[in-house]
């Protein structure tokens, strides 16, 4: 028997270990890995530089507490800020801490300029920002929520694409609006360009925050180091975490000088964030993925990669009703319940996980070699000739 608790529904497979796209599992068998941690293995399985480096930083220090300096976290956090928009990092250790404290940036803004009613956040409607109490609760999801009450308060939430609904739930106690530029768990749904902006002309025109949780469309999964930089908007707050630690638990808060005014000592701490390993472990990945080289690549087998799906989505036009997602954040929505196409995706090697709205998520490893793809593309091809 397993002494685990049963809030997981696991699949009857276990690994001894990966390399690269590739898990092998216990009895010797050799799986396409195309989840990836849910996006977090951005670099793949065993890569020989993110070895080296907890190898080197094992030996130094692993965890000394935020009591002092780490001049690891203060290396990556400058990384960051020169890369995207933000002047100030907070690092934490997942997603959910991460959304967790860009709620309370949020508020505690507010509260250091005199406005403390200001506190709601408008959200989409059935959307995913991690699974602590506020985090269900701002996801105004009935199942996530269901059972975990008296109700967190302090959360609007509108409909995906309903622009009315959005702009009459902003009130005179609204503090910012948190989206997904590419919502994940939420189907591979993604935020126009041209809505990312509107929403950026909304926040200016009410005085309010626009919080783009990148925890899992971030650190270059899209094809741009950050999903929202394509539409050429600036946010206040961006979440970050998955991918950042190429398969070790960090998550981080972005902030621009304004809102940061209120975070000053004692508003907010973590006893494991930003320490030392993880540290080292983030300024590897971020060297590597934040590249120009290595975006280019990123978007080029990307585009190649959605171009092929498509071309199987015409083939097979009673089965896969669409292709969604940017960069290697895809998704084949399906007229037919998902499971069964995962399981034969799995029976044929290749290893992808659920999303809503009927849909399978897609999510290689960044650095996915070109002919890893192609025998993806080869057993999904596969799959769809057996269910025709």
């Amino acid at each position: 028997m397993s002494y685990l608790a049963k809030n997981y529904n696991r699949k009857k497979i276990s690994f001894k270990y990966g390399r690269g796209s590739y898990l092998f599992s216990s009895n010797g068998k050799k799986y396409l890995d195309f989840v990836m941690g849910i996006s977090v293995n951005s670099l793949g399985h065993a890569h020989p530089k993110l070895i080296k480096t907890i190898n080197n930083q094992s030996k130094k220090l692993w965890h000394i507490s935020n009591a002092f300096q780490i001049p690891e976290g203060e290396r990556l956090a400058k990384k960051l800020c020169q890369k995207t928009f933000a002047d100030y990092v907070m690092f934490q250790n997942s997603g959910a801490e991460a959304t967790e404290a860009a709620i309370k940036v949020a508020r505690r803004y507010f509260y250091s300029i005199g406005k403390p009613n200001k506190n709601r956040i408008l959200c989409i409607k059935n959307s995913f920002h991690g699974r602590t109490l506020a985090a269900i609760f701002a996801s105004g999801s009935k199942k996530m929520t269901e059972g975990f009450g008296p109700k967190i308060s302090g959360f609007d939430h509108f409909k995906f694409g309903d622009h009315k609904s959005l702009k009459k739930k902003i009130n005179k106690n609204t503090a910012a609006i948190m989206v997904e530029p590419i919502m994940g768990e939420g189907g591979i749904k993604e935020i126009p360009d041209w809505c990312l902006k509107e929403l950026r002309k909304l926040c200016n025109k009410k005085k309010i925050l626009l919080i783009l949780d990148e925890v899992q469309c971030g650190i270059s999964r899209s094809g741009d180091f950050f999903a929202f930089e394509k539409s050429k908007i600036k946010p206040d707050i961006v979440p970050i975490a998955k991918g950042i630690g190429g398969g070790f638990p960090i998550g981080a808060v972005l902030m621009n000088k304004k809102v940061a005014v209120g975070m000053i000592p004692g508003t907010h701490g973590s006893t494991f964030g930003g320490n030392p390993l993880a540290m080292a472990v983030g300024n590897t990945v971020m060297d590597i993925v934040s590249s120009k080289k290595f975006l280019k690549n990123v978007k080029s087998l990307s585009k190649y990669f959605l171009l092929k799906l498509n071309n199987i989505k015409d083939q097979y036009p009673n089965i896969i009703k669409e292709i969604r997602g940017r960069g290697f954040l895809l998704g084949i929505q399906l007229y037919k319940d998902q499971s069964k196409f995962i399981k034969k995706l799995m029976d044929n090697r290749l290893l992808t996980i659920r999303a809503a709205e009927n849909v399978v998520r897609i999510l290689p490893p960044l650095n996915v070699k070109k002919k890893e793809l192609d025998k993806a593309l080869k057993i999904i091809n596969k799959v769809c000739s057996e269910l025709k």
